[in-house]
This record gives C-alpha cells, structure tokens and sequence, in this order.
C-alpha cells in the first residue's frame, strides 16, 4: 500500500521520468536503455520509500508505548526536556534512513495537550542538536503514565513533515500521527517511571517493537 503523501511525488516522478526517457531516446538512443534503467530504479526507490504497510500492534496496552517509526535506536539516556515538560525525563531517539518505512504513528492511547510546528534548521539528524535546532514537530500526549512529548525532526534531507495530531483529540495506540519525507528522526520522552525496554543500536519497527513498559 501507498501512503497518500507520496501519491503527488509518485505522480510528478512519473511524469518527469518518462519525459526524460523520451527525450534521450530521441536524442541520444545510444544511451536510452541506460537512463531507462537508472529511471526505473529511482521510481522502484520511491515507491518503497512511500509504502504504507499494514501494522496491527499485537497488543493493545496502557502500560506498553509502542515503537512510533521504523529505524535504529540512536540515543536511550536520562536528559532535561527543556521545550515543554521542563524537567528531566527518558528520552528515546529512532533514526531513520531512506530505506525505512517513514509513517509515525501514536505510540499509546491518549488525548493530544499540545501539537506545534517550529521552523528550523536541516541539521543531520544523528547531530544532537537536531532536537533543538531543526525544523520539527512537537506533540504531547495526556496519559496515565503522565504526559508524553514525542518529537518529529527534519534532516539534512527531510524537507516536509506532517503531522496530523490536533490539540484536543483522543487518539488511538497504533494510529497514524504522520509522516517525515526522506530520512529523520523521531524523539520521545517519557516519564521517569517508564521502564526503557530498548538500547542504543537496535532495531525497531513501528507499532511492533515495544520501547518502554510500566
């Protein structure tokens, strides 16, 4: 399945490619097959960057949170959240490349505090100050473990990212929240009596993958 914010891109890549093909075809035939081929992979590489695959969690729980994107744990550590909690919290970071599945999705059942966008930088998303610096997201969840902020952030390479979490709305463990193009992270940060169930390296999966437990 297709997420419906690559149906544009997949229109116009489209389009474009087929332009391009034709073009060198007619100009250039000796180098048609080529650009064919380099045309059909960058297509073949955005519909898998695109891709929306079906993920029921397997256990649905106010004492588990959820995995909210696909990718690697890059940070697992206690820290300040200065944004908005101001106090010290858990804090989890996935990161992730091209090649993952970049839906976000609601981590565990609850109603939306606060949802806001903040204009930024295009920092490599594994820079630490990407948290703070870059474009991003913010949105809290009321719990009850306590409120929960998780944190969309642009990279180098991701220019776009949706949310759809509004401030008010009770929203469901395994929901869509929304989607970062091309390569980002994702912050979370959880109460002090969170019980971390990941570290530093692994592997997670959205909506699959428990991150912490109460």
């Amino acid at each position: 399945m297709i997420h419906r914010e690559g149906y544009p891109t997949l229109i116009i890549s489209f389009l474009v490619l087929t332009l391009l093909c034709i073009v060198v075809r007619m100009t250039i035939p000796m180098l048609s097959d080529v650009i064919l081929v380099l045309a059909g992979g960058i297509y073949l590489f955005l519909i898998s960057f695109f891709r929306n695959p079906k993920r029921d969690i397997p256990k649905k729980s106010m004492d588990i949170l959820y995995a909210p994107a696909d990718g690697k744990i890059v940070v697992n550590e206690t820290t300040l959240e200065d944004g908005f909690l101001k106090k010290e919290v858990k804090m989890v970071s996935i990161f992730m490349s091209p090649l993952n599945v970049h839906v976000n999705r609601h981590p565990i059942d609850g109603t939306i505090l606060h949802s806001e966008h903040h204009e930024g930088k295009f920092l490599p998303a594994w820079d630490p100050k990407a948290s703070t610096e870059n474009e991003r997201t913010t949105v809290a969840y009321e719990t009850t473990h306590g409120t929960i902020v998780l944190r969309q952030i642009a990279g180098a390479l991701a220019k776009r990212i949706v949310c759809y979490a509004k401030k008010g709305e009770k929203v469901s463990q395994g929901g869509e929240m929304g989607f970062i193009k091309f390569g980002s992270r994702v912050d979370i940060y959880l109460p002090l009596t969170a019980e971390i169930m990941v570290a530093i390296g692994d592997k997670v999966e959205g909506n699959r993958t428990v991150i912490a437990k109460w």
